[in-house]
């Protein structure tokens, strides 16, 4: 595939949601620089697991059981019986998934930009938490019910939220597993994917694409209806990103949403009898 060169650095100044705003002196990355430098930050990050995400599905979809009798165990104990190890590991899980993150940042620091240009900052508290919260409720909620359908009709797998010891820092782990979650995914799949593939002269709609299939690839291990709502988050998200020109409302949406699904498993599992 063909890119064409990135615009020249006078050609960000003033420009709309998504652009970068490059200094003076900042280097003009070329086009086989900017390419690369997303093929590596994927390869270390979402795009491997997308590669081991079906990887896990074929072996589901290989074995002897339908995939409603198997399980997708998203947050886990990492050392059974022994508490603090436990806490100890989930807190180095978290911190390690958030590397790519500091990857992206310093990668947009030496183009002459920030993370602010994607719209990761504190600018709009406000604004950014009413449309995160608004988000978060519709899209949490379809998404609920795309998994139900899913699950009931033997194209997923049974998605287990949370399954951590009763112990006291079971819904704080489970609440900063949602935000990293939040955090990773936005920043890189909804803001630097799509701000750098803008960059390279891609149209806004084949940009979309590419970013809403790569969020349904991390999540084949769950299904296919797994991939396929997230695949339309993805559309969806990005679209808002591509509109906005800031990842702060997404990443707000996910964490809430992510931090409502762990947090409601663990209390409603049980429970009630529609929760598989």
């Amino acid at each position: 595939m063909t890119f064409p060169d990135p615009p020249a650095a006078d050609d960000h100044q003033g420009a709309g949601p998504g652009r970068a705003t490059l200094t003076p002196d900042a280097p003009v990355l070329g086009r086989r620089l900017l390419t690369a430098e997303i093929w590596v930050v994927f390869a270390l990050s979402l795009g491997a697991s997308g590669v081991s995400a079906l990887l896990q599905l074929i072996a589901s979809l290989t074995a002897s059981k339908s995939l409603s009798r198997q399980q997708a165990l998203l947050v886990g104990s990492l050392a059974p019986g022994r508490p603090w190890i436990d806490l100890m590991y989930q807190l180095f899980n978290i911190a390690v998934a958030l590397a790519p993150v500091a990857l992206v940042a310093y990668l947009l620091l030496r183009s002459g930009e920030s993370l602010a240009t994607l719209g990761v900052d504190r600018r709009r508290p406000t604004q950014d938490a009413v449309r995160g919260a608004l988000l978060a409720a519709v899209i949490g909620g379809a998404g609920l019910l795309l998994y139900l359908g899913a699950y009931h009709a033997g194209a997923n797998l049974t998605v287990v939220p949370a399954n951590l010891p009763a112990v006291w820092w079971r819904i704080p782990v489970l609440l900063l597993a949602a935000a990293q979650n939040g955090v990773l995914e936005e920043v890189l799949v909804a803001g630097y994917l799509l701000h750098r593939l803008s960059q390279l002269g891609w149209r806004p709609g084949h940009a979309l694409t590419v970013s809403a299939l790569l969020r349904g690839s991390y999540h084949l291990y769950q299904g296919f209806g797994g991939f396929a709502g997230n695949v339309a988050m993805g559309l969806i998200f990005g679209r808002l990103y591509q509109r906005w020109g800031r990842a702060t409302p997404l990443v707000i949406a996910h964490t809430l949403i992510d931090g409502v699904t762990f947090v409601g498993y663990t209390l409603l599992h049980g429970h009630v009898a529609w929760l598989p």
